[in-house]
């Protein structure tokens, strides 16, 4: 690779880190909303993968049932987490296809 082609594609990636960058400080002011138990209990996510709020509804909060309460809390954060990765991929993805194809080893 001559010195040419080196310097092209190490701007290159410090163009992609820039868009990157970006793209992370965008995606944190994002929130995504996962919804269980019929909307009884509802969790946001920020697009950086972390919980911003819950919320439950008080019909949920049954003394003789802290099992279910909590099982519908934790569905709610796995879903709240599972949508902010996905828009983190849909964000995210295509940079980083763009890195696997300047050929780099390890992407």
């Amino acid at each position: 690779m001559t010195k040419m082609d080196m310097n092209k594609m190490l701007q290159q990636v410090q163009q992609m880190q820039e868009e990157m960058a970006k793209a992370q400080d965008e995606l944190a002011k994002e929130v995504v909303e996962a919804s269980v138990g019929g909307g009884m209990v509802k969790v946001k996510a920020s697009g950086a993968g972390e919980i911003v709020e819950i919320t439950i509804a008080p019909d949920v909060i049954d003394p003789n049932d802290p099992e279910g309460l909590a099982d519908l809390v934790l569905a709610g954060v796995n879903q709240a987490l599972k949508n902010a990765q996905d828009l983190m991929q849909s964000k995210l993805g295509g940079a980083m296809g763009d890195l696997k194809g300047l050929g780099l080893p390890g992407l």
